[in-house]
């Protein structure tokens, strides 16, 4: 479908951000997408954000990925959304039906009316014909925002409670350990729920303060009638370059410190530590074993390994995982033959899935799942959805919830501690409004 395009180069970029996010507010569904800026080898854009839908599809997980390649051959523009984790559903014989107090439909994408990409100072709108004579007056609207203050809360204070408490979390992390031993997996991502209910916020401002705290390059602001998901994401799931296909794997983490010299010793120690080496080169070999049901021969390659990446909060292990496909392979096909990420499940994949259905208490929904977009021309890139908070505003449910990779040579005790130290940012944007 023919968009229009115009660019404008833009002074204060931070300031025409800040306003197009406030300016987005007014449609029922929109979605942001932030790199923050920050210096990576895969990047399309700095930001982009999609508003006002002029298609759509919502659609729960039977059937889904064979709903959403139809959709997107059909329309043949860009379309933005998201994957929920329980996609699984879609490809393995499996089932969620722990806890959900977010309703998110399974999956959503839209194609917007409204398109705008941030590349450096330049704007560029992108509308489609039926409002293309809105960009001169939206850009100076957009412009001409005066700065907004509002409060992050709108009522009383937060009442953050866990739905798994700390014994249970001990003893089910040691069940997990039992199936590792027994030889049933390698590695499990166990994942806990913190929630808040009764509770009203203004999603707006948690997500910007959320994402000043971490600035991670995958940030994004999903608005869908009353579903808000707030990410500060660090990780890319799945890109698609022409016929490169990039898997960006995190797996180990630790803190970050004030001190310089300290800060520089925890980033070597992490590298250098055995068991999140581990964590990560298991997931590295599912990830690769994924690729390849889709990759030309003997075109899976490693780009990096482990490699240590620092953001605001903490510094992580990432490794990039490559893989070439033929021209006519259908973008949908490499989402659903990867999906979904191994970072997020364990290994063996399925196995991981099954235990960790049983063991966690809540129906794991947008967390866990995909954020991203497709292009005309078929490429794509989605990240993971972790350092997130999901927001239900008709039921006034909060929720964000975190995991940690649990391996043979896990310690329940430190795993407990790297889902608190995950949690940290969450819990401190929700209980400190401005």
């Amino acid at each position: 479908m023919q968009r229009t395009i115009r660019t404008f180069s833009v002074e204060d970029i931070i300031k025409f951000k800040n306003n197009l996010l406030y300016w987005a507010q007014q449609f029922e569904t929109l979605l942001w997408l932030d790199s923050n800026n920050y210096h990576q080898k895969y990047s399309s854009f700095d930001g982009a954000l999609a508003a006002d839908d002029f298609t759509s599809i919502k659609t729960d997980h039977y059937n889904a990925f064979e709903k959403l390649k139809e959709y997107q051959t059909i329309t043949k523009d860009y379309i933005f959304g998201y994957m929920t984790y329980d996609l699984k559903n879609d490809i393995e014989q499996l089932s969620s039906t722990n806890f959900d107090g977010l309703d998110f439909p399974d999956l959503y994408f839209f194609q917007p009316k409204k398109l705008v990409f941030i590349k450096g100072n330049e704007v560029e709108f992108h509308y489609l014909k039926m409002v293309d004579d809105e960009i001169e007056s939206d850009f100076e609207e957009i412009t001409g925002l005066k700065k907004q203050e509002t409060s992050i809360r709108e009522d009383s204070e937060i009442k953050i409670k866990l739905r798994i408490h700390k014994d249970e979390y001990y003893a089910k992390v040691t069940k997990v350990l039992e199936h590792i031993h027994r030889g049933d997996i390698y590695e499990a991502n166990f994942c806990q729920e913190f929630y808040a209910e009764n509770s009203t916020i203004n999603p707006l401002e948690v997500y910007k303060h959320l994402n000043h705290i971490s600035e991670p390059p995958f940030a994004s602001f999903l608005k869908l009638d009353s579903q808000f998901a707030l990410s500060a994401s660090p990780e890319r799931y799945i890109k698609k370059e022409g016929t490169k296909i990039i898997s960006q794997p995190i797996k180990g983490t630790a803190k970050r410190l004030i001190s310089e010299f300290d800060d520089a010793q925890l980033a070597l120690d992490l590298m250098r530590d055995e068991k999140e080496r581990a964590e990560n080169v298991m997931i590295v070999d599912l990830v690769r074993n994924d690729l390849s049901k889709t990759a030309k021969i003997g075109s899976v390659k490693v780009e990096e390994l482990c490699n240590v990446y620092s953001f605001k909060q903490v510094h992580q292990l990432i490794s990039t995982v490559v893989s070439e496909v033929a021209e006519n392979t259908h973008p949908i096909d490499i989402i659903q033959s990867t999906y979904p990420m191994g970072s997020m499940t364990g290994a063996p994949k399925v196995s991981a899935m099954k235990i960790i259905e049983n063991l966690e208490a809540t129906k794991r929904g947008l967390y866990s799942g995909t954020i991203g977009y497709f292009t005309p021309d078929n490429n794509f890139d989605f990240n993971v959805i972790i350092r997130s908070i999901l927001y239900n505003e008709e039921q006034k449910y909060i929720s964000y919830s975190v995991g940690s990779a649990i391996t043979a040579k896990s310690i329940v005790e430190k795993e407990y501690e790297e889902c608190l130290l995950k949690a940290k940012a969450m819990k401190y944007v929700l209980q400190n409004s401005k």
